[in-house]
C-alpha cells in the first residue's frame, strides 16, 4: 500500500537513521570508561581518598549523562517510527485516491460515454426504420444507466467501509470478455472478437476486460459506429491483446475527453509488469497490450471465442 517505487526509500530512511540514534550513546559510554580508567590510574599516585572521590564523582556524572542520552535516544526513536508510520499512511491514502479516481473515470467514460454516443446515433437515423432504432437506443441507454448506477453504488460501498452489508460485485474475469464486447455491439459498434483458449490470473483477467472496455469506448467516442476487432492470445512474452478500429465513419465528430483514459490504462497495465502501446495504424487506431502472466492452473479460463 505504500507504493512500489517508494518502499526502497522508506527502508533506506529506516536503516540509516537508526544507527544515528544509537551512535549518540557511544561517546557518553566512552566518556564513562575513560573516567573509570583515569580514576583507577590516580589511585596509585598516593592520594587514594581523593582519587576515590574523583572516581565516584566522575562515575555518577557519566552515568547520569548516559541515562539522559538513552532516554532521549528512545524518544527520538519513537518519534522517528511515528514519522515512518505517518508517511506510510499518507502513501496508502494517496494510492487509494488514485484508484478511486481511475474507477470514477471508468464509470464516466464507459457509462455516460455510451449513453451520449447512443443518443447521438439514434437521433440521426433517417428513414422509416428510425423509430425502431430509437427504441433500441433507449433500451441501450436504460441498460447503461442501470449499470452505471450499480457501479457507483459499489464504489460508495467501498468508501463506506467494511461494515456495510451491501455485497460487492465480483471482479471480472476473462470469461466476461464476450459480455464486454457485446455491450459495445449494443451501442452500435461492429466488433469482431477473436480470443484463443487462454488461462490468466485474476488480476490479468480483470485488466484485459478493463482495457477492452475502455478501448472500445474510445472507438465509439472518436470514430463512431465503425468496425473494430479484439484479438487476444498468448505468446512468448505473455498475454497479447490488440484492439484496433477502421477509423472514423464519414461525418463523425469526435467527442473530446479529458485525455486520462489511455493514461489510466497504461498505469493499470504497468502495475502488472506489462506494457501498452497506442497509436495510429494502417486501418485506423490500435491499442496493443502485453501482460506477462505465469497463468496458474486455478486461474480464469477463456475458451476459444470468435464472433
Amino acid at each position: 500500500m505504500c507504493g512500489g517505487r517508494r518502499v526502497p526509500r522508506l527502508r533506506w530512511m529506516e536503516t540509516t537513521a537508526r544507527p544515528v540514534l544509537r551512535s549518540r550513546v557511544w561517546p557518553i559510554a566512552g566518556g564513562l570508561v575513560a573516567a573509570l580508567v583515569l580514576g583507577l590510574a590516580t589511585l596509585g599516585v598516593g592520594r587514594p581518598v581523593e582519587a576515590l572521590a574523583v572516581l565516584l564523582g566522575a562515575t555518577a556524572v557519566a552515568a547520569g549523562v548516559l541515562a539522559w542520552a538513552l532516554v532521549r535516544s528512545r524518544r527520538e526513536r519513537r518519534a522517528f517510527e511515528d514519522d515512518l508510520t505517518g508517511w506510510a499512511a499518507e502513501r496508502a491514502a494517496q494510492a487509494e485516491r488514485l484508484r478511486i479516481a481511475r474507477d470514477l473515470h471508468d464509470l464516466a467514460s464507459h457509462g455516460l460515454g455510451l449513453i451520449t454516443v447512443r443518443a447521438a446515433s439514434a437521433r440521426t437515423v433517417p428513414g422509416p426504420g428510425g423509430d425502431a432504432e430509437r427504441a433500441r437506443a433507449l433500451a441501450d441507454i436504460e441498460r447503461a444507466g442501470r449499470d452505471a448506477t450499480t457501479e457507483l453504488r459499489r464504489m460508495l460501498t467501498v468508501l463506506r467501509g467494511p461494515g456495510d452489508e451491501v455485497p460487492l460485485r465480483p471482479a471480472e474475469t476473462l470469461a466476461d470478455l464476450p459480455r464486454v464486447v457485446a455491450t459495445a455491439r449494443g451501442a452500435g459498434l461492429d466488433v469482431a472478437l477473436d480470443a484463443e483458449e487462454v488461462v490468466a490470473s485474476a488480476g490479468v483477467g480483470l485488466c484485459v476486460c478493463t482495457v477492452v472496455r475502455e478501448a472500445l469506448a474510445n472507438v465509439l467516442r472518436h470514430a463512431g459506429q465503425t468496425r473494430a476487432s479484439v484479438v487476444l492470445g498468448r505468446d512468448a512474452e505473455g498475454l497479447r491483446l490488440v484492439v484496433e478500429d477502421d477509423g472514423p465513419v464519414v461525418g463523425w465528430e469526435p467527442h473530446q475527453g479529458a485525455g486520462m483514459g489511455l493514461a489510466g490504462l497504461r498505469e493499470r497495465v504497468e502495475s502488472l509488469g506489462g506494457s501498452l502501446v497506442a497509436g495510429p495504424s494502417s486501418r485506423g487506431f490500435r491499442v496493443t497490450v502485453v501482460l506477462p502472466d505465469p497463468a496458474p492452473p486455478a486461474a480464469g479460463l477463456l475458451g476459444r471465442a470468435q464472433s
